[in-house]
């Protein structure tokens, strides 16, 4: 560890630091993910630093197409990133200057990496919400697409995963629907938090240059501005909420991956998951796996991981900037590349499973599913509905001592058990009349799904418009 490096930053020190620390304390490797956002945000403090007569007009113009040639070397791979210089921003600031002389030294003017790097995480951050926006959208549209070819379809509705009363495909697949336009509002609310902008809070105290942070916030898409110099170059609330957000979404597809693994079970045989989602085993040549929702249901536990890790390296921050900050990234970076796989994977997969339309009905007929409805149909005769429940609970009782469902007992033995029975109680007792009953806002009866189905395309977010 004897050999020492330098930086750009070395004037206070006597000794260049070791280089061992220099790549300890590094963050290029992965940070240099950030660099076209580093550039668009340093393109317009620029424009800004020239606007303002702080630099001249032809200084900023020079900047500006020294930047721009640096994005053309990234974009074609001939950029050579270099450790020493630590970061994405001294590495792209380094190579201006080598670009364009002394010059691209001025571009630093009126900022500190402090404000960069907050304005980079939240032009990123702003792009990647839009990305899950995007790709949420499209599961949402397979999903209405998957229920509106299952409305009639009947399955067993479950509490405490016994069977409770019959419900439609289609109406569970929006209920899974609803999960996710939560999930998009959080996101679109927490967006508006993560496009405020940080750049001229400089290192902690802002900057004593005539700046107009206007002109930079409206260059680059804020909505407002950063009002606290302090807070802005040290907030990463917008992280953590973000984070929190994927972690409430991976926590919904992991509930969705359960029931898939669980309904393509030989024990349910409720779906058919297309091959291109499924492995075999090495040993087992029989067998078909559900991989893509079991990792999912595992990504989610990663998810929540990195959530506890913001939350964890924030909480005992003194203002303002610390290096602890440098760790707010990697967490960050693997929330959002995790979350992005699974949408992209759910996207494709969710709306191509297929379900086994005799088999969900077989289960629902094993469960005595319409007893609820017998217990409806007695209250509408008159009699209270503990008593209902009494009288139903006796007749459940003769079906499972027969081994026959409630539908499959004669008039007589109904009317065994309350003489309000009569020969219209099998109305009520089929699977599509149990269904059909439940006919309100937010029933599973068809017409309703197929209207909660029509509310759902104009409940779709579009990010271009939210």
């Amino acid at each position: 560890m004897s050999e020492q490096t330098s930086s750009m930053w070395g004037g206070r020190f006597s000794e260049a630091t070791d280089s061992f620390v220099a790549e300890f304390t590094a963050s290029v490797n992965f940070d240099k993910r950030m660099a076209r956002q580093d550039i668009q945000g340093s393109i317009a403090h620029a424009t800004m630093l020239g606007m303002c007569g702080i630099i001249t007009q032809d200084e900023s113009c020079q900047i500006i197409n020294g930047l721009t040639q640096i994005q053309a070397e990234i974009d074609d791979g001939k950029f050579q990133w270099l450790v020493v210089l630590e970061d994405v921003h001294m590495n792209i600031e380094s190579r201006l200057t080598t670009l364009i002389g002394d010059v691209g030294k001025k571009l630093h003017t009126g900022r500190s990496r402090n404000d960069q790097v907050a304005t980079d995480i939240r032009l990123w951050l702003r792009d990647e919400t839009d990305n899950i926006l995007v790709l949420l959208a499209k599961l949402q549209s397979g999903l209405l697409d998957l229920a509106a070819n299952h409305t009639k379809t009947i399955m067993p509705g479950f509490t405490h995963l016994q069977t409770a009363q019959p419900v439609s495909f289609g109406h569970h697949v929006m209920a899974w629907f609803e999960m996710l336009v939560r999930d998009s509002e959080r996101f679109v609310d927490t967006r508006h938090r993560i496009n405020q902008m940080p750049l001229g809070s400089a290192a902690l105290a802002g900057t004593t240059y005539p700046i107009d942070r206007t002109i930079t916030a409206r260059l680059l898409g804020f909505e407002g501005i950063c009002q606290n110099s302090l807070d802005a170059v040290s907030d990463r609330d917008f992280a953590i909420e973000f984070t929190a957000n994927a972690s409430i979404l991976m926590m919904h597809l992991s509930r969705m991956s359960e029931e898939l693994i669980l309904w393509m079970s030989a024990q349910f045989g409720f779906i058919h998951i297309p091959d291109r989602f499924c492995t075999g085993s090495s040993i087992m040549p029989q067998k078909k796996n559900p991989d893509v929702p079991e990792l999912v249901r595992g990504k989610a536990a990663r998810v929540f991981g990195q959530l506890t890790t913001l939350l964890t390296l924030m909480k005992n921050q003194p203002l303002a900037y610390n290096k602890d900050n440098q760790e707010d990234k990697e967490p960050l970076f693997d929330c959002v590349d995790t979350l992005t796989g699974s949408l992209l994977a759910f996207a494709d997969m969710l709306p191509n499973i297929i379900p086994n339309v005799d088999n969900m009905r077989a289960a629902t007929m094993k469960g005595y599913a319409t007893a609820t409805d017998l217990a409806d149909y007695l209250v509408k005769k008159g009699l209270p509905f503990r008593d209902a429940h009494e009288v139903v609970g006796k007749a459940v009782g003769l079906g499972v001592s027969k081994g026959v469902d409630l539908s499959e007992l004669s008039l007589d033995e109904l009317q065994s058990f309350s003489p309000l029975i009569e020969c219209d109680v099998f109305d009520c007792l089929t699977l599509e009349g149990s269904l059909t009953a439940r006919n309100h806002i937010g029933g599973t009866a068809p017409n309703q799904v197929l209207s909660a189905i029509k509310r759902g395309h104009e409940r779709i977010i579009n990010p271009k418009t939210a």
